[in-house]
């Protein structure tokens, strides 16, 4: 299928799209923090600046994109048709980068968790996720002592 905006126009409305304060970020910190959980959001001195960082428990939450960062396993982690190699490539920079900082991260003694946009997209996965996501927090705090 080809694209229905010009060039310079699909330019200028992917120069909108932001990497910070998205949805699904927004959701993951607003129940954890009305679940009495405190963080630190894009911690700059942090490989990756993380979306959300716990001290606490030494973990950093990863929120992704299912297209940007190529979750396979996802009907939104499809590439584009048009200009195929340009975005074979960028996305797989994207999830070497994430590879990296995971390692990264894991070598510094963080716990790193990343939760796919797919799996927090309606009310009956986002519940379960985040179900989880306390389980394995209160797990990470009970082997801290």
């Amino acid at each position: 299928m080809t694209d229905v905006f010009t060039k310079k126009k699909r330019s200028q409305l992917m120069a909108l799209i932001s990497g910070k304060e998205t949805k699904p970020e927004i959701s993951v910190r607003s129940f954890l923090f009305r679940q009495g959980f405190r963080f630190r959001k894009n911690v700059k001195t942090l490989h990756g600046k993380p979306d959300i960082v716990l001290p606490k428990y030494k973990t950093v939450i990863f929120v992704h994109g299912c297209f940007w960062h190529g979750h396979e396993s996802c009907s939104k982690g499809t590439r584009p048709t048009s200009n195929v190699e340009f975005w074979k490539t960028k996305i797989q920079r994207n999830i070497d980068r994430d590879s990296k900082v995971k390692n990264e991260l894991n070598a510094l003694g963080w716990h790193v968790i990343t939760i796919w946009e797919c799996e927090i997209k309606n009310k009956g996965s986002f519940s379960a996720m985040m179900n989880k996501l306390i389980s394995l927090l209160k797990s990470l705090n009970r082997t801290k002592k």
